[in-house]
Parts: C-alpha cells; sequence; structure tokens
C-alpha cells in the first residue's frame, strides 16, 4: 500500500452501495439525434467492406436457401432443452417466411401458422428437389 491509499481498492463501507451517482445531466441543447443504422440481412455484401484477395462473399446461409424455396412443404425437426413434456418436435408445413433467426410454417389442413426459433432446429427435409444456387468460388480455388 502507498501512502496516498492507506487501504485496498475496495468499495468503501461507509459508503452507501445505493446511492446514485451524481453525474452531470445534459441539457437539451448538448442531446443530439442518432439515427440508427439498419442491419443488412445475413449473407448479404455489405457496400465499402472491400475484399483482400482470395477472399469471397458467402451467401450460402440457412435462411437464403429456405427463401429459394418458399411455398414448398418442408419437415423441421427441432430439439427443446431441459423440457420434461417434449424434449424433440417435428413440425411439418408450407414454407411462408425464414428469417435468420426464424422460420415460418402454415399447416395446409389446419391453416395453423408456427414460429420456429432456428436455433432449436436440428435439421430440414423436403419431398422435392430444394431450389439451391451454390455460392461462387473464389478464382484460385477452381
Amino acid at each position: 500500500m502507498s501512502q496516498q491509499f492507506p487501504y485496498p481498492p475496495y468499495a468503501n463501507p461507509y459508503v452507501d452501495p445505493y446511492a446514485s451517482p451524481s453525474y452531470p445531466y445534459p441539457t437539451a441543447q448538448q442531446q443530439q439525434q442518432v439515427m440508427p443504422m439498419p442491419m443488412p440481412p445475413s449473407g448479404s455484401f455489405i457496400p465499402g467492406t472491400p475484399l483482400a484477395p482470395g477472399q469471397f462473399v458467402e451467401e450460402s446461409y440457412i435462411e437464403n436457401i429456405l427463401r429459394l424455396n418458399l411455398g414448398k412443404v418442408i419437415t423441421v425437426y427441432q430439439t427443446f432443452e431441459n423440457n420434461t413434456q417434449w424434449n424433440a418436435k417435428i413440425f411439418r408445413g408450407r414454407l411462408e417466411a425464414a428469417g435468420r433467426d426464424h422460420i415460418i410454417l402454415s399447416d395446409p389442413q389446419t391453416g395453423r401458422r408456427y414460429l420456429l426459433l432456428m436455433v432449436n432446429t436440428d435439421y430440414i427435409t423436403t419431398d422435392e428437389e430444394l431450389n439451391y444456387v451454390p455460392p461462387a468460388l473464389p478464382p484460385t480455388a477452381r
């Protein structure tokens, strides 16, 4: 310990731990409007980001593959950890939409719609041929 700080660098027991810190509050003149930047969709090229030689843009994300197959009937196999009622479930329906973290299915017989989280998805099957556009390979990989 130094002469300047004779006590260990821990919280002072004599200070109210519930007291709010006194920060200077900005006046109305100091506040600025900040517009949030929209997030680009997953797998898309971000303009202005240079690619180093030999790099290529990967676009074969699951949601992009699913978007190429909208309207097809698919089967989604999902598991749910720590669930005592059902830890695995199968959903079958028409693919309505797909995003980075979700899939929307509709059951053709009942009309019921399902919003499924990708984090629970193990794999997906379909009886039809999948539409798929493979990502472009870099020139050095051909």
